[in-house]
């Protein structure tokens, strides 16, 4: 979802649940015409902090309306069930997170679409 926000299309906002926060061309940021929605796993192996802080540049660079909101002790996948309850393989669910990232996003959504 953030690539196609990265594209500049004409979306009002998108919402990235546990995505992959890099980019090939982070000047592609300036294109975005919508607001971003990030919801992370705070613990997730996959998205280093290094990429976390990339990102944050990216969209300060950008000047774009976003947020990104890091759920503590949730790593990879942290909304899908399937994945298991065992964070020390990378991905896991975690129902806390799993409950307020779908609270956030509806309440992002009640924003940009009233």
């Amino acid at each position: 979802m953030l690539e196609l926000a990265r594209s500049g299309a004409k979306v009002a906002g998108v919402v990235s649940f546990h995505g992959n926060l890099d980019t090939p061309n982070p000047t592609d940021a300036n294109n975005i015409k919508g607001q971003i929605l990030v919801l992370h796993g705070a613990s997730d192996p996959f998205v280093p902090k290094e990429q976390v802080a990339a990102f944050t540049e990216e969209m300060r660079q950008a000047n774009v309306d976003w947020q990104m909101i890091s759920y503590g002790g949730a790593v990879h996948s942290f909304t899908n069930p399937k994945a298991g309850n065992d964070p020390s393989k990378g991905a896991a669910y975690n129902r806390d997170a799993d409950r307020r990232s779908w609270s956030a996003m509806q309440l992002f959504f009640a924003e940009i679409f009233n």
